[in-house]
């Protein structure tokens, strides 16, 4: 995963984020996985939901296989 500093995260639009509060920011495809293992540990249930379901709108190839 590439390293996001303060100033890139500053500079990216709120769509580029998942979670409430400008947090989980999912710039590429490796932040939105940590995003995902991030969410898993740390994340009430509902709010785990909202952010895999932002992340799989913006990665289909992250959605849960069944």
């Amino acid at each position: 995963m590439a390293v996001l500093t303060s100033k890139q995260r500053d500079k990216l639009p709120d769509s580029a984020f998942c979670g409430p509060g400008r947090t989980y920011p999912v710039p590429d495809i490796s932040h939105a996985r940590n995003a995902l293992a991030r969410a898993a540990q740390f994340a009430t249930d509902a709010e785990e939901a909202r952010i895999r379901r932002c992340i799989e709108g913006k990665y289909p190839s992250l959605k849960k296989k069944k």
